[in-house]
């Protein structure tokens, strides 16, 4: 019997394609950008906890640390958006950034300052096809593409019923991201 000899990225190489569940795209989009969610808070350290019912904001982030001035305890409202739309490092416009459009209802919840507790918008770019979503092996867990973040107080609605916002590429979402947003708002300042 041979055995299959990992790749030269340290992965194992392609398997054949599994029989999948029947569950929506869009709903596995939506486990997939929470699992991304989970696993950056995790590494940055942060606590998530979801409100019922979300009311047009999915989580809410918490964050404590001792360089925290205005209290011990800070936390972010995440949005989470997920598309197979933008394929990455592709559509992206010279200003390292790539258009996202958003009902006006969620832009004006997220657009809306002053606020008490901020909120980012988390824009996470798939595959189109869920076999290229994650690769697993013994030392890492793969999983495609990427999430980016903005913060859009004071964002103005341009559309009719939707309006299009620019994500920027710079702004990857993970646990160092994370953690420099936090830090920046434990100081009373914006993520």
């Amino acid at each position: 019997m041979a055995l299959a000899q990992p790749a030269s990225d340290g992965l194992p190489p392609q398997r054949a394609a599994p029989l999948r569940g029947s569950l929506a795209t869009t709903a596995c989009m939506e486990t997939l950008q929470v699992g991304y969610l989970h696993a950056v808070a995790a590494a940055a350290g942060c606590s998530l906890s979801q409100p019922f019912p979300d009311n047009g904001i999915d989580w809410h982030v918490s964050h404590s640390a001792p360089g925290h001035t205005v209290d011990d305890e800070v936390t972010i409202k995440v949005q989470l958006k997920c598309t197979y739309q933008l394929p990455p490092r592709t559509g992206r416009d010279a200003d390292g950034s790539f258009p996202f459009t958003l009902d006006n209802e969620h832009l004006v919840k997220l657009a809306r300052t002053p606020v008490a507790v901020h909120k980012i918008l988390v824009v996470m770019l798939v595959p189109r096809d869920r076999e290229d979503w994650l690769r697993a092996g013994h030392d890492r867990l793969d999983l495609r593409h990427c999430c980016y973040w903005i913060n859009l107080a004071g964002h103005p609605v341009t559309g009719r019923r939707r309006t299009t916002v620019r994500i920027p590429t710079a702004r990857i979402f993970d646990d160092r991201a994370l953690c420099e947003i936090m830090a920046r708002v434990g100081v009373g300042g914006r993520p």
